[in-house]
Formats: structure tokens, sequence, C-alpha cells
């Protein structure tokens, strides 16, 4: 199991290709060999914010941003000359929403587990939580491009 993402030099910016303000992911929690865990709080940058909140909608791209941070953690881990391949087309096999807007400054804690790895397919069940309180499970299927080497 590897340790709290904290404890090693890694930022996140490193690990996806996303940027401010697509980049919705505050910090990484937690890594290990299957799933990562995020911690985001709602900003009003954020796509589909509107009257002081957000639509769940965008748990979707939550679960997959911290995905794909656990693929650039586990490519890195591999090989310190690996570089994050950015290539990542995702479909949304299912997603269930338990609540009908997330308001500003709510912390979301989300964790990303691969449920299914076949050279470049993966199948990807998300959680995201309000606390103890689930409010989306997300399953995305994703195809990714092949890792390169650091330039």
């Amino acid at each position: 199991m590897y340790r709290v993402m904290n404890t090693i030099n890694v930022e996140i910016d490193e690990l996806i290709p996303h940027r401010r303000p697509l980049r919705l992911i505050d910090e990484i929690l937690e890594v290990d060999q299957d799933s990562a865990v995020t911690a985001s709080t709602v900003a009003e940058h954020w796509p589909l914010f509107a009257n002081g909140s957000v639509d769940p909608i965008v748990l979707i791209e939550l679960v997959a941003q911290t995905a794909l941070a656990h693929r650039g953690y586990t490519q890195i881990k591999k090989s310190a000359a690996a570089v994050v391949s950015k290539g990542f087309l995702v479909g949304v096999k299912s997603a269930d929403f338990f609540i009908h807007e997330i308001p500003l400054h709510t912390r979301i804690i989300t964790r990303s587990t691969t449920r299914v790895l076949l050279e470049n397919f993966r199948e990807i069940s998300g959680i995201a939580r309000i606390g103890e309180n689930i409010i989306g499970e997300i399953t995305l299927q994703s195809l990714q491009s092949a890792s390169g080497e650091r330039k």
C-alpha cells in the first residue's frame, strides 16, 4: 500500500493534465494500489456553478480527476522517467446522485477505484461524500493512450 500522498514530493499538476480553473482537486489524501482519495472544495470558478451552488453532475469530473491522479501516481511510482500520458477518453457507465445541489465552500471527499484493468481499458468506480454522507456513486469506463518518457 502506498502512503498518504503528502509524504512524497509529487504535485497534483504532475499527475493530471488539468490546470485551474478546470482542475477541481485541491488535495490528494491517499493513494494505494487500486484507488485514490482526494479532497475538493466547491468554488465559484467550478463548471456548473450558479446561484451559490454547483450541480452534482460535477461529481463525474471529480471521480475522473481522482482516477487520473491515481493513474499518474502509479506511473511515476513505477518509473521516475515516466510521463503522465494525457490521452484519457471517458464514458459514463452509470451515475447516481443523492443530492440536488452542492453549496459553495462545501468540502467533498472522492474515492476512485479501478475495478477492471485490461491493457489500456479501465472501469472505475467512484464515491463522493460530504462528511459521512454519500452524495454520488459513479462508474466510468476509460480508454487511455500509452505512456511515454518524460521530456
